[in-house]
Formats: C-alpha cells, structure tokens, sequence
C-alpha cells in the first residue's frame, strides 16, 4: 500500500515529486510526437521573413515595404485573411519625413517651395499612414504581446476586450494574469482594429506546450492572435467561458464558447485558459505540416496570380536572429508562427486536445483501481504471474490512457500509475507475500465466518483497524420477511421445504452481498442484514435502500417464474432502520455471532411488520430517509409501536430522484397536504383530498385504507390531545 499511498498524495496535490511530472511531459510529448498528422494543412500559409529576406531587403522592413506586401496578398493573391506574428511598436522613421517636416518649421521655413514640397511628399513618405492605408477595411489581424513586470510597462494601443470581468464568477482567477503591453502604434491599431496576443506558455523544463487563448488584463479579457483569426473567419461569433459544475456549483473553466447565430463551437482549454498545441510536424519550411513562402518572394511577385485564393495567411518569421523560435515537444526551433497555424488548424478540425480540470480525479480513479488490484492480487500470485499481471495492469492503463487521447483528445496522467505499478511489483516480489498473507489468515479467522469474502478481502487493505470488540456506531439494519411463506411451508415436505429456502435465500442474499451488506442472521423465513460495519460506509442508508429495491424486483421474477409454473407466488416485506447500534462479537462460550443490538434494532424490526398494514413492500424510518438522499420519499404514517413510547414517522420510497416524474410530483403534493388536514382533524377536506388522490392511483390500498380510517374517526368527536399517530400493541 505504500506505493500506492505515495501516489495518491502526489496526484491530490499534498506532496510534490517532480520526477513523476517531468515522466508524464515526456510520456506527453512521445505520445505527441506519435500520433501528430505530418501532412500539409493546404489551408493556411505561413508567409516568412526568412534569412532570404533579410539579404534582400535587410531587416526590419519599412512600413512602406509591409504595405506593398499587405497589398500583393489581397489585390494580386487574393488571400483571405491575414496575421501579423508582429507588433508595430514604434513609428517607422525610416524616411527621414521627420527631419524634413522639422527643417521646414526651423531652418527652411523661409524657403516657400521646400515647405510645399515636404507637404507634397508627407502621404508618400509616411510609411505608418502608407501602412494603414494597406490594412483598412481588409481582413487583418494585428499581432501583440504581454508582459509581466515590477513597473508594468505599457505601449501602443489595445484592442477592444473580448470579455469583462462581470461576464466570470466572482473571484475567478483562472486566466494568466499581466500587467503590461506592447501594441501597436495608435495609427495602425486604428486601421486593423481587430488584434490578439502571441504569447505562449513554457513549462518548468522550458518546453513550450501550450498557449493561452484568452488573457486577463487589469479585469478585461484579450483573446489570442489564433482565435481572433479564427473568429474573424466565422464571422466574429461571440465568446464566453465555458466552466465545469459539481452539483451546479462553479468548479473551473474548461472550454472558450463561440456562439453566433444560434450555434455553439466548444474550444478546450484548461484551468489557465490555454490550449495545448496540435503539433502537426516538426516544424518550419521543411517540417511538411504548412506551406512556407519567403516574403521576398511575395513582394517580388515571384508567385503567380491568385495562386493564394481563398488561403489562411500568417505573416512572421523563422529567421534565427529575431528570436521567435520556441523549445516544443517535436523540435527545440520550432518556428512561433507556426505554433498559431497549429492552433487555427485545431479550431477548423474541431481537433485541440485538453487536460481536462477532472485530471487529478480521474489519476485518483485509476490510483485506486489498479492499486487495489495489485494489493489484492499480487499476494496470492507466483513469481511469473505475478509479472504477467503487473505487465498486464500496465499495458490496460496505457490502453486506456492512449485510448481516451486518440477518442477524444483528453491528455490524462499516466506516470503515476506506471511508477506506482512497478514499485508495488518489487515490494510485493521482495516482502509482500509475507507480511499480507499472514494478515489476510488472521483476518479471515476473525471476520470469515460472519461477513462477505468481499468485505473482508476489502478489511486486508488496513487488517490492523477491524477487531470483534463491541462498539456503538451509526448503522443501517434491514429485516427482509416473506409473506405467505408459512401458508406454503405448511404443504411441503422438509426437503421441498429446505430446497425453497435455500434457493430464495441464495438468490436474495446475493444482492445483499453486491450492496456491501452484512448477513447478521437467518430466522425461518426472515433475513437481517446490516450495512455500516465492519467496513465504515458513509452511505449505508442508500446502499440498504438500494438493497431493499434489488431484493422486492428480484422476489416479483422469482413469483413471475412460480406463476409460470403453476406454483403459489411469495411476498416480501422490508423494514429499515438507521440509527446507533452495539455491534460487535456477542453470545456464549458455546455459540457467537457478529450481530447488532440496540433500541434502533428493535424499531426496524417492528418497520417490517408494518409493510402489510399499510400495503407497501418497504418501510423506512426517519433516519434512513433522511440519509437516503437518492429517493424521493412519500410519508406513510406516524406510529407508536410496541415497546417504544415515542411516535416515529415511516415512509415509503417512490422513486429515485432522477427518475421522479412530474405527475409523482404533483401527486406527493396533493399527499403532503392531505396529511396536513388529516393531522388537524378536517375529515371534509381530507375525503376530498383522497378523492382527488384516488385519481392518481384508484387501487392503491393505501388511499384505501385512509379514507375507511377517515370514515371511522369521523364518528368520534375531535380530541384536542391527539397527536395524529397510530399506536401498534403487536410486534
């Protein structure tokens, strides 16, 4: 168990073992690099300010050149839309238009021609307003980035935010975080308005994984430059965060919504707002997964006409010096443009994958599953079995592992479980074998004799925390009795008699068993069981009720298939108690049993005589209805039985909660409120309340039995004292 411990408090987060997380990003990556398409995404082209294009027109370009190339690629190519894997930062100079406007206000001002030839030549040697002219009205992305530093530097102009705020749960942090920016220069931003962010993220080894589709900045969300250029192509749906709930309660963010025209596109991210990069090839110009094109080649219109149409451009650069190549899983210069063509194309294929926020849930699972199994089963294997079935534990978790990332694209933990696997096979081949088996006889010797083999090869996971001493504790005792059974006991023989027990008895003590029950005793036709102990089960009312559902379907086969053959059907009446029990080892030196005893005992015993009093297979008290929480129940009565002074309230089950229709919706109502009047003495308004009911259901006996109820106490006059329960003197 120690193996597997370690494990679980890694995967829940309590102790850190960063082996096991650099294990899982290499098992990521392997398995990324294994399954990635390697073939060309036609779509979209990457349009490169490579080393070719730095000899030819140097580095950077004018703003002028960027507009003659924005130009070629929609008026002559015929794009349609473009990225930029760039920020214009700053305003391009590089015409000297400056220093001539500031001449012709100093020194030339005298010279009327040089003034008006400067004023002639602004719009030509103003390359950013050249540049702005290029963007206008075309489908234009700008490129821009964040920063996180102590002052917060800020420059250029923002677009306008995707989200607020407001739009998030209170106190959702989720996103990363900035507090500053480089954007693009307050003329440029104007002309192409739409804009986003090309950060990425790098894990702790310094490999790039992921990138964050969506950022937070002072309380407004920008969205990524990858999912500006996809919104612009569907035509600017809008976008909300998608968020996972446990029981409507807000738990964590797990996708970006894009919602327009009345359709939805879920995009996976995970707790950060980031989505993992679908790595389609290795990568750059030779990399095979996008078609690379020098932006020299462009501007000198080396490409034929049109042969661009309708294509998905990046604008960006491969270029070692200009520090945009990035460590990734599938090659350590991987090409930063090339990591927004990857996650366009996971948007139009509907093809990102996700780690998704039940990650550490799902690793627990697993944990638990295979862990138990090999606590379990190691000790009772050989040597060579005993390698088979850890190699085989492993080969099904990487089964389902891989499994679950092909199907659907849930990037799961693995390396926890492997390593859990392979050190819980060497401590069992090196210890376990003693120190278990000699735990599991002395156990067996104790509790086999009164539990189920399966609860007590459950008790072998911590043998030291089961002993037969008895102790008070909250459990859930059940009596099971058939009806009619002594009628027919009467007309057998004692082997048909010992056959008709022994099959009912097998067949019902087996759905006791599935529901982790214990078999306190058999009495002539009667069955106790108990649930709660020895293994603490914080749902053992569910689980009795659960039983007691199982143990009436399978007695109604069982009577279909006597009917069948001609035979006498059999009943079946259940009563469940839960409350504070003695349980433990008790009788003689002579004869002892694991039982339970105590007031509460007592109560659910005389809840089964009930069931045929008041026409119902099952009967409940207060306790367990109120800890059953998976039913709906519907309030029988308030009854003194013998030997208890107190009045208890017994109900009945009549449906799960996801199974609760509106009609037993309305008729519970109509119910609750005829109990109401029948507690205040209105015999008027309770005859017309059960007419009503009656419609429900006009032969349950139930109804039946309180309007003969109501006829009768009608007759009497009203008693102030009565306190609306029915007193039982039989057992």
């Amino acid at each position: 168990m120690v193996p597997v411990v370690c494990a679980l408090l890694y995967a829940v987060g309590a102790v850190r073992m960063g082996v096991l997380q650099r294990l899982d990003d290499i098992i990521y990556d392997a398995r990324l690099r294994a399954t990635m398409h390697s073939s060309l995404d036609e779509r979209i082209v990457i349009v490169d300010f490579d080393e070719k294009s730095q000899a030819e027109f140097g580095w950077p370009w004018s703003r002028k050149k960027l507009a003659e190339l924005t130009n070629e690629l929609f008026e002559r190519q015929k794009v349609a839309i473009a990225g930029f894997d760039i920020v214009f930062l700053e305003p391009d100079e590089s015409s000297g238009l400056a220093r001539l406007q500031q001449l012709a206000t100093t020194e030339l001002r005298d010279e009327p021609s040089f003034v008006a030839k400067v004023g002639r030549l602004k719009s030509a040697l103003d390359h950013d307003a050249v540049f702005a002219r290029a963007l206008q009205d075309r489908p234009v992305v700008l490129g821009y980035y964040f920063t996180s530093d102590r002052d917060g530097h800020t420059g250029g102009v923002l677009p306008a935010p995707v989200m607020q705020a407001a739009a998030l749960p209170a106190g959702f942090a989720g996103f990363t975080r900035w507090n500053g920016f480089g954007a693009n220069i307050p003329e440029i931003a104007a002309a192409a308005p739409v804009a986003g962010f090309f950060n990425a993220i790098a894990d702790p080894d310094g490999v790039t994984r992921s990138v964050p589709l969506i950022a937070d900045y002072r309380g407004r969300h920008y969205e990524a430059l990858s999912l500006a250029m996809f919104r612009m192509l569907a035509g600017g749906p809008l976008v909300s965060a998608g968020f996972s709930a446990d029981r409507g309660a807000f738990s964590g963010i797990d996708s970006i919504q894009l919602k327009k025209d009345g359709k939805s596109l879920h995009i996976p991210i995970d707790e950060r707002g980031a989505a993992l990069l679908p790595f389609r090839g290795a990568g750059g110009a030779r990399g095979g997964a996008y078609r690379y094109i020098s932006a020299a080649d462009v501007l000198h219109r080396r490409l034929p006409p049109a042969s661009l149409t309708g294509k998905i451009v990046l604008i960006g650069t491969t270029a070692p010096g200009l520090l945009d190549l990035r460590v990734t899983p599938v090659g350590e210069t991987y090409p930063g443009v090339e990591m927004h063509a990857n996650l366009l194309t996971g948007m139009l294929d509907n093809r990102i994958a996700v780690r998704p926020s039940y990650a550490a849930g799902y690793e627990v699972l697993v944990l638990c599953i295979t862990g138990l199994a090999l606590a379990l089963l190691l000790p009772q294997l050989g040597a060579l079995h005993a390698v088979l079935f850890s190699i085989g534990i492993g080969a099904a978790v990487v089964g389902l592992n891989f499994g679950l990332y092909l199907a659907h694209g849930l990037v799961l933990p693995l390396a926890s479980v492997l390593l859990m696997t392979a050190t819980a096979f060497a401590l069992n081949m090196s210890y376990g074998y003693f120190v278990e088996s000699r735990a599991k006889r002395k156990l067996a010797s104790l509790f086999g004799s009164y539990v189920p083999p399966e609860l007590v090869d459950e008790m072998l996971q911590e043998p030291q925390s089961y002993s037969m001493k008895a102790v008070n504790k909250e459990l859930t005792v059940m009596f099971c009795d058939m009806r009619g059974f002594t009628q027919i006991a009467e007309q057998m023989g004692p082997g048909q008699l010992q056959s008709l027990l022994n099959g009912v008895f097998t067949r019902l003590t087996a759905r006791i068993r599935e529901q982790r029950g214990t078999i306190d005793k058999y009495m002539g036709d009667c069955i106790m069981a108990f649930w709660g102990a020895p293994v603490e089960m914080a749902n053992h009312a569910n689980l009795a009720v659960h039983t007691a559902l199982a143990l009436i379907d399978e007695v109604r086969l069982w009577g279909a298939e006597r009917r069948t053959a001609g035979l006498p059907e059999i009943g079946i009446g259940i009563g469940i108690n839960t409350g504070t029990m003695c349980v433990g080892d008790m009788g003689s030196e002579i004869r002892r049993s694991y039982t339970v005893i105590g007031d509460a005992v007592n109560l659910g015993a005389r809840l089964e005589g009930l069931t045929s009093f008041y026409g119902v297979d099952l009967v409940v008290g207060e306790t367990t209805r109120r800890q059953a929480d998976e039913f709906i129940w519907q309030e029988l009565d308030k009854v003194r039985v013998k030997g208890k002074g107190q009045a208890v309230t017994i109900f009945w089950p009549i449906a799960s909660a996801a199974q609760f229709t509106a009609r037993q919706a309305a008729e519970l109502t109509q119910w609750n409120a005829f109990l109401k009047a029948y507690r205040r003495q209105d015999w008027d308004v309770c005859n017309e309340m059960l007419r009503n009911l009656q419609a429900f259901h006009a032969t349950k006996y139930l109804y039946q039995m309180y309007a003969d109820r109501v006829a009768s106490m009608r007759m009497l006059p009203l008693d102030s004292a009565w306190d609306g329960a029915t007193s039982f003197e039989t057992k």
